[in-house]
């Protein structure tokens, strides 16, 4: 492969008006007049043309020299001639994106959208070969400046104003004659900083692999510190209950029932139509997603006692997707109870389609589905759940505070008098979300002592370690038991040693006794 390097300018012929052929110009004697370029004899492309790729501009021959030698390296090693003309912006949303569309379809929806409002009008001007380390590093500073006040009489950096031209519009419906509001408005947090910083690596790593780059430029920056530590659920004690009461806050973000908490919820909720898909989330474990996207050809309830979790549907989506990860895919197997719960339900299931009819009901094979067999939207999922919640405590008010009587209350909120004599001989039942009964269920798997592996696998985990960190010490029975274990090791005095007399230890003489004995030898 052989290269040459030439001196070039952009004048033009004063009598033609065209530009002086490569070389010709008569100023180019002159030391600082034109710039230095390389040019070398490159593989015919896929037409079987000839190709003179050009590198430049430098400011001396030796730069020139020094960067043709270095192209024609690379090329050597990689086999092909690198493609200096390629930006990052084609890159990703043209050759990189289209790659990926065998991810998860909200994966991929993740990718595109960092893409679009991050990585392309952030770095998409940049040729890819040019790209360095310096350049992520301001992408992240100026993402991280995003929704925050500037200094006074500061004004946006050229970057950081790209980012916000790109800001993502809210996807929600806009009443007649209202102005359209930014998605986000909130800072970016460093955790989504990291997410951007993954993707772009992925997206390099992947250019190294075909060779389009000799080396990921951004493998070695420093990243935003995560300030705070995870979130971990906690259980609701009678403690944090009667807190709660008292000041209507809950510890945490995440809280988890305790048994008998989860219990009452299902007492109470027995009788909702979609009891059976509460009850399997409550013992299983499964994502919104997964029990919105399960299909009956995936359940084996008459056989081994097993449902499949193969497809997901998440919130805004009208297709079916894949399960989230490799270990998302998985057999759940499942209690008596629960399968004998999920049959009622396919029979009830059965007679609402023949009272709907052929014209009217909407096959969507899904076993959990509205009244005319329509999917289940995830979000309606979680807010069924949450109105559940609310009319167990509005019972519980009727009676504590109003004073009504239980047939009443049954009549008023259109639930059995069995579900309210529940409610107000039990104790108040503090919020979670929907997603917490997922929580609750890994919970009660550890009460029953399952192995963390099993645990692990039931909630479609893609490591056992996440599993262990996050569930090992939520429920009290869990960490009491090892609580005692370790106090046990220690002897202690009982009560009754320490009330009685101590014993006269054997080889202590009193004073008494040894005046008396020199009485009795001086004597």
């Amino acid at each position: 492969m052989r290269g040459t390097t030439f001196k070039r300018c952009g004048c033009r012929n004063p009598e033609t008006g065209k530009k002086f052929a490569l070389g010709t110009c008569p100023q180019l004697t002159k030391r600082t007049h034109g710039s230095w370029w390389a040019r070398y004899e490159a593989p015919p492309g896929a037409d079987g043309r000839r190709r003179q790729p050009y590198i430049g501009p430098f400011t001396t021959q030796r730069a020139a020299q020094a960067a043709l030698t270095d192209e024609l390296a690379t090329a050597e090693r990689l086999g092909q001639p690198v493609d200096r003309s390629l930006k990052v912006g084609s890159y990703l949303e043209k050759i990189w994106l289209p790659g990926k569309r065998r991810l998860a379809k909200s994966t991929y929806a993740d990718y595109e959208e960092i893409v679009r409002l991050y990585l392309a009008p952030g770095l998409g001007h940049l040729k890819l070969v040019e790209l360095r380390d310096k350049h992520a590093r301001d992408l992240y500073d100026a993402i991280l400046q995003i929704n925050r006040p500037l200094p006074a009489s500061e004004k946006p950096s050229e970057l950081l104003q790209r980012l916000l031209d790109a800001r993502a519009l809210s996807p929600r419906k806009l009443p007649p004659a209202g102005k359209p509001t930014r998605k986000q408005t909130q800072p970016i947090s460093p955790a989504r900083v990291r997410k951007v910083h993954a993707v772009l690596s992925s997206a390099l790593n992947s250019a190294v692999k075909s060779k389009r780059v000799g080396h990921n430029p951004i493998e070695h920056v420093e990243l935003p510190r995560i300030k705070g530590r995870r979130v971990k659920p906690y259980v609701w004690t009678a403690e944090r209950v009667q807190r709660w009461q008292e000041t209507g806050k809950a510890p945490g973000p995440v809280m988890v029932w305790t048994p008998a908490q989860t219990g009452a919820f299902l007492d109470f909720a027995v009788d909702e139509r979609l009891y059976a898909l509460f009850h399997l989330v409550a013992f299983r474990g499964l994502r919104r997603a997964e029990v919105a996207g399960l299909s009956w050809q995936d359940t084996d309830l008459k056989g081994s006692g097993t449902i499949t979790i193969r497809e997901t549907l998440s919130e805004g989506d009208d297709e079916y997707d894949d399960a989230k990860s490799e270990a998302g895919e998985r057999t759940v197997a499942l209690d008596s109870t629960t399968i004998s719960v999920l049959l009622a339900w396919r029979e009830r299931q059965e007679e609402e389609r023949l009272a709907a009819g052929a014209e009217v009901w909407v096959d969507s094979g899904r076993v959990f589905t509205q009244a005319d067999g329509r999917p289940l939207r995830p979000q309606w999922i979680s807010m069924r759940f949450d109105d559940l919640i609310e009319k167990h405590g509005r019972v519980r008010r009727r009676h504590v505070e109003e004073g009504w009587a239980p047939d009443r209350i049954a009549r008023r909120h259109r639930v059995s008098e069995r579900a309210v004599q529940g409610v107000l001989r039990g104790d108040p039942l503090p919020p979670i979300r929907f997603h917490d009964l997922r929580h609750g269920a890994a919970t009660l798997a550890l009460l029953g002592k399952v192995d963390m592996k099993v645990i692990s696998e039931t909630l479609g985990h893609s490591r056992h370690s996440f599993t262990a960190d996050t569930y090992t010490s939520v429920l009290p029975e869990v960490s009491r038991a090892a609580a005692e274990a370790v106090a046990a090791v220690v002897p202690r005095m009982s009560a009754d040693e320490v009330t009685s007399e101590p014993p006269t230890p054997r080889n202590v003489v009193s004073l008494a006794d040894r005046r008396r004995r020199r009485t009795e030898h001086a004597g």
